[in-house]
């Protein structure tokens, strides 16, 4: 496991990984906890906060939501049918599912009830996984990615996605955002990145669809509630990687788990995979600020080389940044910046352009009982 700040202030990534021990270790903020109980289970989580309290509230979810879902009536490994590889009819999967649902909904609702903590602008994704013994539950929130690394037919190593990246303009979320009168748009300078706004405020502009927090958006479109994926795991599986957008911005699926794989020393794959990440981020976008990344390794075997060839020689192949740099999809001279996920105060031109998802209410005043009560606390405090 390993995390690096970027160069727009505080690092607000954070993990966790728990396993059915109880040890803990505090370094680089991670905990290894037990979890649920029972040999051989473990949970990951990457958490990668946004917004001017961003660093709190993930940190705050990294440390309540293994708990919530390792609470009473963990589902016995026992209870699995081994004739069920899918997630279709899978009565254990099933229960799986609600329990990520509910513990999500539950970690969104104690953030809101913590004054102590600025949730109202401020936010997380997750992307988490459970395993347990050859069963794979993975609960993703927002745009942080799971990947797993397996072998294909010929026996050379592939990287399967286990998960979505949840953008406004994914079709389904950007008609639920829209029927509950958010906006969806992309800036004129940014018109690959679609941001989600409300009504009638150019606020927060936030690149997700799903997220824990950002209170101003939940009436308008926003939810907690994760996308949930299950994977039989087999003897082809070899590691799995969980990390921030800070990485997946940069480097490709494929070239993590070569990254990864062609590591000397388990120990430093995480740390392997951020370094080659900041690279990245210099070449590709030389003018913004390299966002913060938070990688997570999980091996499934006993250590084995995995690849024959040298690091160098892998550099060489999939990561000549000399060359993408010089591409034309990656102009030395761009500016564009993929790893800011909300803009406060930002005026929004807003044209009538097909090519852009737009709202159906821009000149719709709404005022949410979020929004009272969140003033009425902020004057409060102010007063006292």
């Amino acid at each position: 496991m390993y995390s690096q700040q970027g160069k727009k202030g505080i690092n607000q990534d954070a993990m966790t990984v728990w396993e059915g021990i109880d040890t803990i270790v505090t370094r680089y903020i991670l905990l290894l906890q037990n979890f649920g109980g029972q040999k051989g289970m473990i949970f990951c989580g990457v958490f990668d906060g946004h917004g001017p309290s961003g660093h709190k509230v993930a940190r705050y979810v990294r440390d309540t939501l293994p708990s919530k879902l390792s609470s009473s009536n963990v589902i016995s490994a026992n209870r699995w049918d081994a004739e069920k590889d899918d997630e279709s009819n899978n009565p254990v999967f099933d229960a799986w599912k609600d329990k990520f649902i509910m513990s999500f909904k539950e970690m969104d609702e104690e953030l809101e009830g913590d004054g102590s903590i600025e949730s109202y602008c401020s936010g997380t994704t997750a992307v988490t996984l459970v395993k347990q013994g050859e069963h794979l539950i993975v609960g993703n929130l927002g745009d942080s990615r799971a990947i797993i690394c397996t072998r294909d037919d010929k026996n050379e190593l592939v990287a399967k996605q286990l998960t979505v990246d949840l953008k406004p303009n994914l079709p389904a979320e950007y008609e639920r955002i829209k029927s509950c009168e958010g906006r969806v748009m992309a800036m004129e300078e940014e018109p690959n990145i679609y941001r989600v706004w409300m009504p009638d405020q150019d606020c927060p502009g936030l690149a997700m669809a799903r997220a824990f927090g950002d209170f101003c958006l939940k009436d308008f479109g926003l939810i907690s509630v994760p996308e949930v994926y299950y994977r039989k795991l087999t003897e082809k599986d070899e590691f799995i990687v969980l990390a921030s957008d800070g990485l997946w911005d940069v480097l490709s699926n494929n070239e993590v788990i070569r990254i990864v794989a062609s590591a000397r020393k388990r120990s430093i794959a995480a740390r392997l995979v951020v370094h080659h990440a900041v690279r990245a981020w210099k070449y590709k976008y030389p003018c913004a600020k390299v966002d913060d990344c938070a990688v997570v390794c999980l091996f499934l075997k006993r250590q084995k080389p995995l690849l024959t060839k040298s690091l160098s020689e892998v550099t060489e192949l999939s990561l000549n940044y000399s060359e993408i740099a010089t591409s034309k999809n990656y102009s030395p001279n761009s500016k564009i910046d993929d790893g800011l996920d909300t803009l406060l105060n930002y005026q929004v031109k807003e044209e009538k352009d097909p090519n852009v998802a737009t709202g159906l209410y821009d000149d719709h005043k709404k005022s949410s009982s979020r929004h009272a009560r969140y003033l009425s606390r902020r004057k409060s405090t102010v007063n006292f």
